[in-house]
């Protein structure tokens, strides 16, 4: 069976584009389970990677995957739960204790309207985990909408009707850098055999970046670079 690559992903020369962000993204995420319990909504859910994990090592009991109905099918032999319109989730008020959504915010044209509906859907004291890029390559385009900062996203998120919000940096200066050569070598117009070289060449310049990074330390200052955000928000 093979690897998840969301979870168990290793840096090697094919993966300097994704593995930082991947890794970021999972360790977030369990810095988080101790909140999560009883029935979650994974938002934009995708082919789920993170279903097993939590089942298996928080207090949730029962996942739901809700996706857009015009999401891209990114496994055949993973479907959500449920699709919805991205204007009206199909839940009634106060159904969920907790929700996530890991890199969904930026594809929203109208964010509000989804934290409004993932409000709505939350019992009260409910938690909503989330993350967002901040330094990455367009994608899923031309549905690729926002890449926030952190007083944006925490305006949005209050407008929305959460408190205790809050919200850290998945990386900083260091991871931003190795983030950039990683996309940069993996994902820029060259031929494969420089692409190959150069991999080689800048795995361990990569490597060492992520290991100097302390993303634990950074402040949303003037001046200061960050990979993406993540956090929590309740109703």
């Amino acid at each position: 069976m093979p690897k998840n690559q969301f979870i168990n992903i290793e840096l090697t020369t094919e993966s300097l584009d994704r593995y930082y962000i991947r890794k970021s993204i999972f360790d977030a995420l369990k810095s988080t389970l101790h909140e999560f319990s009883g029935l979650l909504l994974d938002i934009g859910c995708g082919k789920m990677p993170y279903k097993n994990y939590i089942l298996k090592n928080s207090m949730v009991d029962s996942y739901v995957g809700l996706d857009i109905d015009a999401a891209l099918n990114y496994d055949n032999d993973v479907k959500p739960d449920f699709t919805w319109n991205g204007k009206v989730m199909p839940f009634e008020n106060d159904s969920f204790d907790c929700a996530f959504g890991t890199e969904v915010l930026e594809h929203c044209p109208e964010p509000d309207v989804v934290l409004k509906e993932v409000f709505r859907v939350l019992k009260p004291e409910g938690v909503f985990f989330f993350t967002v890029p901040f330094l990455w390559n367009l994608h899923e385009v031309p549905n690729d909408e926002y890449r926030y900062t952190p007083y944006a996203l925490e305006r949005h998120l209050r407008n929305s009707g959460f408190e205790d919000i809050e919200i850290k940096a998945t990386g900083g200066w260091h991871a931003s850098m190795a983030q950039m050569l990683g996309l940069w070598v993996r994902r820029s117009p060259m031929t494969e055999r420089k692409r190959k070289y150069l991999s080689v060449a800048l795995k361990p310049i990569i490597s060492f970046l992520i290991k100097k990074d302390q993303s634990s330390q950074i402040s949303f200052k003037e001046g200061q670079m960050i990979t993406g955000l993540y956090g929590t928000a309740k109703k």
